[in-house]
Formats: C-alpha cells, structure tokens, sequence
C-alpha cells in the first residue's frame, strides 16, 4: 500500500511573517509573490503546436496588511509624488510548528507600484495591499 503525505504537515500561513528592509511587518494579513517566465512562440515545420522559448521573466508579488498605522504611506508617498523609485529588501518566513520546517524568501530591488491612499469601507476593517514588483530573489531556507 502506497503511504501518502501526512496532512499535518501542510505548511498554514498563520505562521508566516515578513520584514521589510529591517522593519518588522506585525499586521502581515497575506504576501505572494511569482516570477513567470515570458515566452515567445517558437513556429516549426511538421508541427501544428508551437515551441515556445524564454525571452525573459517578469516578476509581481502584493503585500496585504490590516492597517494599523499609516507606515507605509509615510514611507512611499512623497518619493512616488516626486517619481522617486525607492527599493527594498523583502523577507518572508514560514515556519509552522507542526510541520517543524521553515522556508525564507529574500526578495530584493522591491518596488511598490501602487499606493493606496484610501480604502474606507462602513462596518468593515480596514486592509491595504501593496503590489510591488522585484529584480532578484533568493530561496535562504528550504523545508525539507
């Protein structure tokens, strides 16, 4: 009989946290962030599906935070009034007790690309979320 994988261990992101440059992000409600390769049909004779090769790879990612101060908003409204492109260093960790791993993330050249300036909503908690982009990354620890 063929064993399966323990449930247990599926990794839940209540345990994850993350650092911005060296600022501890405490109201963390989600981050993802993905790198896709861009490519580019590759026609070839005697074939009705094209090949496809890679040209490049675009990278995205957002940060959603429960709003508690106005941090990020002091800290990239005036450069992105001014066309400032500040970069930062983003760090991601999960380490779940019960799978008893952990996976870091290093994303640097981050770039927030959108601000948001207001999001009021009547009986509801406030959130914002901060799209960014990125130029490398690095894996630090892997779970096993």
């Amino acid at each position: 009989m063929e064993k399966g994988y323990n449930a247990s261990k599926v990794m839940n992101g209540t345990w994850g946290q993350v650092w911005v440059d060296s600022h501890y992000v405490s109201e963390l409600a989600s981050i993802d962030a993905k790198v896709t390769a861009k490519t580019e049909a590759i026609p070839q004779c005697g074939q009705l599906i094209d090949g496809t090769k890679v040209t490049g790879l675009e990278t995205s990612g957002t940060l959603k935070l429960n709003k508690i101060s106005s941090y990020f908003l002091k800290l990239l409204a005036e450069d992105m009034k001014k066309g400032i492109q500040t970069q930062f260093t983003i760090i991601s960790k999960v380490s779940d007790p019960a799978n008893g791993g952990t996976e870091r993330v290093k994303l640097t050249g981050c770039t927030f690309t959108e601000l948001q300036l207001i999001n009021i909503e009547q009986k509801k908690n406030m959130e914002e979320s901060l799209p960014f982009t990125f130029t490398d990354y690095e894996v630090l620890d892997y779970v096993a």
